[in-house]
């Protein structure tokens, strides 16, 4: 006897949860070769700005957590995601037309990003911080802080875990919460990794990962005023210049697209901000 499969419909995820799109609009996700593999949420305006408000509501738990905790928490995605190899092979293989081979180099790949990011947890600030010489009888250190809420275009073409897991997890090492626009036409790894942060030890609110168009929805992250930084890696193939000028006016931090995200210090600080302190030495 045969039967029918059940075809699933991949939400977003704001806020720990999986909504719908409040437009109630969907989108048929096909396989490399045109085969229809699932629906996904198409997300609009109004989801991206629950996602800012689910992701500035999180903020002051998630920066204020100690740096090892965090390792540890993005530790513990990796070892999560490491249980869950062969349903993400599988996606990557469907969607992108990836050997077998290749899927695995994919994911593993994106594994090991977790882990090599969560190390430098409670590592990047001796790194970037500083005690700086000064003429006078003060103390001035010199300390990176997370910029805040980072809403991030992930890479649109190649590897959408692997593309996803770069663009995120820096940004995760220094306490932001970011929102994100996942790949659009192969967006089943992104969701099914809001899988993995839910039933992992990540806050809900941390990550927030919408599906659909990102011309249409990057405009309205640009431009939003409770947005602290705007991350542009995979939107090479939008009008970026145009979004940077939206941030301009409320003086966001922007990178530009970036061809290679390979795992790095510089992308943790990219998302920083340093903080300077004066402190008087004592004269006796």
């Amino acid at each position: 006897m045969t039967r029918l499969t059940v075809p699933k419909t991949y939400k977003l995820y704001i806020g720990g949860k999986f909504p719908r799109s409040e437009s109630g609009r969907v989108y048929a996700v096909s396989s490399a070769g045109g085969d229809f593999l699932a629906n996904a949420a198409k997300g609009s305006r109004k989801d991206a700005r629950d996602a800012v408000v689910a992701a500035r509501a999180a903020l002051k738990g998630w920066s204020g957590a100690t740096a090892y905790n965090r390792g540890q928490v993005l530790y513990r995605i990796a070892e999560l995601l490491e249980g869950r190899r062969a349903q993400f092979i599988d996606e990557i293989m469907q969607a992108e037309g990836a050997s077998a081979a290749a899927a695995s180099a994919q994911v593993d790949d994106a594994i090991d990003a977790w882990v090599w990011y969560a190390g430098w947890a409670d590592k990047y600030v001796q790194v970037a911080g500083n005690a700086n010489p000064v003429s006078g009888p003060y103390f001035n250190l010199s300390v990176p802080e997370p910029t805040g809420v980072v809403a991030i275009v992930a890479p649109q073409a190649g590897g959408s875990l692997l593309g996803f897991v770069s663009a995120v997890a820096p940004a995760l090492v220094a306490g932001n919460t970011v929102v994100v626009i996942a790949h659009e036409t192969a967006p089943l790894t992104a969701i099914s990794l809001g899988e993995v942060l839910a039933t992992s030890d990540v806050p809900g609110g941390v990550v927030n990962i919408l599906t659909g168009s990102p011309a249409e929805i990057a405009p309205w992250l640009a431009s939003h005023a409770d947005v602290n930084a705007l991350d542009l890696l995979g939107a090479g193939a939008l009008d970026w210049v145009n979004l940077q000028i939206a941030a301009a006016d409320t003086l966001k931090r922007v990178l530009p697209p970036e061809p290679d995200a390979a795992p790095s210090l510089a992308r943790i600080l990219a998302f920083t901000e340093t903080k300077t302190v004066w402190h008087t030495k004592s004269l006796l």
